[in-house]
């Protein structure tokens, strides 16, 4: 017998640790949730990075695990919450160790992904798995989460908490002007290769600047290869065109410079999900994702999509037919994506948009007579 779903939960569970862009994400499926059950206590269980993105989320209780920390921080976080039991708990994350994570956890009812969608068997550790679904977004196998429950209205809601103060940081870099924002650099982990080359990015930044008057701010997390690769942008360019800010912001003040920014261009990574998050156009560059499961998904129409060719020629398959969410782990690959695309994108999308920035600037900039 199936697990019954409760009807009105009071408590709801989420697990999810990671990354910085799946967990905004994930933001609107919690927002459906708060909108179908206002009265509801929602607890996040969230990645210690992941909850300085997201803290003073409104409605939303957040424990805290420190990946880092391994089986003693699980344990650690098991008696914190020894004394709660979930009505519904949603796992939302493929990964073993957040399956691990769930055993210490107490809750009625236990909902996963469907056996196609999910990672590392989770379907083993879950009373109840989602309908299946093809060739789902990520944005949109989590709100399946919502939808399963019965919750109707799945509009698109985010207000990620930005204080002033992280403006305040970002005004200290930026000043007033208009400014375009690349992160040239996503998580080398897992060899997941989406890095497009430093010539690429000057080419751009040298566009933007001398056709828009555009600076460039360029930011990332200061690691070693974060610094190189904007030392070779920042050779290559204007010494006026580029604002290196690079390891020079919290997590919150690159939410405020993102949300100031004109557009934003970076591959898939955090920062084009918390630019679409923020409503912040952004152009994302893709290669070795599908940007049909990953894309920024209010900008879906603005990407560089050279994914189908990095398919064929460096998986020598059929991008129609391989496995969803089939990753092309291959250094080559983003060096399919040229200048022009990106440059092409970028200016349609700053003619798509100049209507609402010139509302935007109207607001922050009010007549005083």
């Amino acid at each position: 017998m199936k697990h019954p779903l409760p009807a009105r939960p009071a408590h709801i569970g989420v697990l999810r640790l990671s990354a910085l862009g799946d967990v905004c994400n994930l933001v609107p499926t919690v927002r459906a949730l708060q909108r179908q059950w206002p009265e509801a206590r929602i607890t996040w269980i969230v990645g210690k990075g992941e909850y300085s993105l997201l803290t003073g989320l409104s409605g939303v209780e957040f424990v805290v695990y420190d990946k880092s920390t391994g089986l003693k921080g699980m344990r650690a976080l098991w008696r914190e919450l020894a004394d709660t039991r979930f009505d519904v708990l949603l796992h939302m994350q493929q990964a073993l160790r957040a399956s691990v994570l769930s055993l210490g956890l107490k809750a009625k009812v236990r909902v996963g992904f469907d056996p196609a969608r999910a990672k590392d068997r989770q379907y083993w550790f879950t009373h109840r798995q989602l309908a299946p679904r093809e060739r789902a977004h990520v944005l949109e196998s989590f709100m399946d989460f919502a939808r399963l429950l019965g919750v109707e209205d799945t509009s698109l809601d985010w207000r990620l908490p930005v204080p002033d103060s992280a403006y305040a940081e970002a005004r200290e870099l930026t000043g007033d002007s208009a400014y375009l924002l690349i992160s040239p650099c996503a998580n080398p982990r897992l060899r997941n290769f989406r890095n497009w080359s430093a010539e690429g990015y000057a080419a751009v930044v040298e566009h933007a600047w001398t056709q828009f008057g555009l600076k460039t701010v360029m930011t990332g997390g200061g690691s070693t290869q974060e610094r190189e690769m904007g030392a070779r942008i920042q050779s290559l360019c204007h010494p006026e065109a580029v604002i290196d800010a690079i390891g020079a912001t919290s997590l919150k003040g690159l939410l405020a410079l993102i949300d100031r920014a004109r557009v934003v261009i970076a591959p898939d990574s955090g920062p084009v999900h918390m630019a679409n998050a923020l409503a912040t156009p952004v152009v994302g560059l893709f290669a070795t994702t599908n940007p049909d499961r990953a894309a920024p998904y209010l900008w879906r129409d603005y990407v560089v999509n050279r994914y189908p060719d990095a398919v064929r020629e460096f998986l020598q398959e059929d991008p129609e037919t391989v496995t969803w969410g089939q990753r092309v782990r291959h250094p080559d690959a983003m060096s399919l994506i040229r200048a022009d695309d990106v440059i092409e994108r970028l200016d349609t999308l700053l003619v798509d948009t100049a209507s609402q920035h010139r509302s935007d600037l109207d607001r922050e900039s009010p007549d005083e007579a």
